[in-house]
């Protein structure tokens, strides 16, 4: 693992430098299927800017969600702590990270809001589908990132790899262990063109964004059984990603219904 790399004498995060080349890749990926539907690249620009505002701040939230008893720890012991301390711990400790479903989330409740106000940047009618097909693509980046900065690994296992000397993360370090992130950015490359042949095949229009919640939630849910990180049960025994992709599973069946339910209610 590899969580720091220098670049003309200056430190910088590895997980940044995939999330940078991840968000590139997919911005290069919906001017591709979007040039031909009269969307300019200076508004799907706009788009990712509002999709990452969205998706920073839904990302440390739900992280915040999974430091819940700690939350509340450190208010009923409010007395001991002044205020530059409080801030300091309650935003830098318990909502300092981040958390891919809610950054996903996030993400999408920003686009929808802005397709509601305004559809200046962001034309809804073409643009999430398109939208569904990057997700993954980036998220394939993300993870790599993710492996390189020890952030998250996998339980232990006989197969795998070790890592010496990791002072960011002491816990992964002379342990065998299953390389999960390896295997869910491949899962979700997989998933990029499955996603990619149904766009330009015209199937399921306007419902591409249902497509990938079918498919990565069950992905996600899988993979969470073999990571070894320590922040993983929340509620009666599963992770906090395992809940949110059994919602978006969930959400996704609904959609589905009341889709089926209206086109039966239009033929009669």
């Amino acid at each position: 693992m590899y969580p720091f790399i220098e670049i003309f004498g200056r430190t910088i995060g590895t997980y940044g430098i995939l999330a940078a080349i991840g968000m590139f890749a997919s911005a290069l990926c919906c001017y591709l299927l979007l040039r031909k539907k009269e969307v300019y690249f200076e508004d799907i620009a706009m788009t990712g800017l509002i999709f990452a505002a969205g998706a920073v701040i839904g990302a440390h939230i739900v992280y915040g969600f999974t430091n819940t008893d700690k939350i509340i720890e450190l208010f009923k012991n409010l007395k001991d702590y002044n205020f530059i301390s409080f801030v300091q711990t309650l935003f830098g400790n318990y909502f300092g990270g981040m958390v891919f479903y809610g950054g996903l989330i996030g993400g999408l409740i920003a686009l929808v809001i802005s397709d509601k106000v305004s559809q200046k940047y962001f034309r809804g009618d073409v643009m999430f589908d398109a939208v569904a097909v990057a997700i993954p693509l980036f998220h394939t980046f993300g993870r790599i990132g993710c492996f390189l900065g020890g952030c998250c690994y996998g339980v232990a296992c006989d197969v795998g790899f070790t890592v010496h000397g990791n002072t960011l993360y002491p816990a992964v370090n002379d342990v065998n262990r299953l390389p999960i992130q390896l295997i869910e950015s491949a899962l979700n490359l997989i998933l990029f063109f499955v996603l990619l042949v149904l766009y330009k095949k015209g199937k399921f229009q306007h419902r591409m964004l249902i497509v990938y919640f079918y498919i990565y939630p069950v992905i996600r849910f899988t993979d969470e059984f073999f990571r070894g990180d320590e922040i993983r049960g929340f509620l009666f025994g599963l992770s906090t990603s395992q809940i949110i992709s059994i919602l978006l599973f969930l959400f996704a069946v609904t959609v589905t219904v009341i889709d089926v339910s209206k086109k039966r209610l239009q033929k009669e």
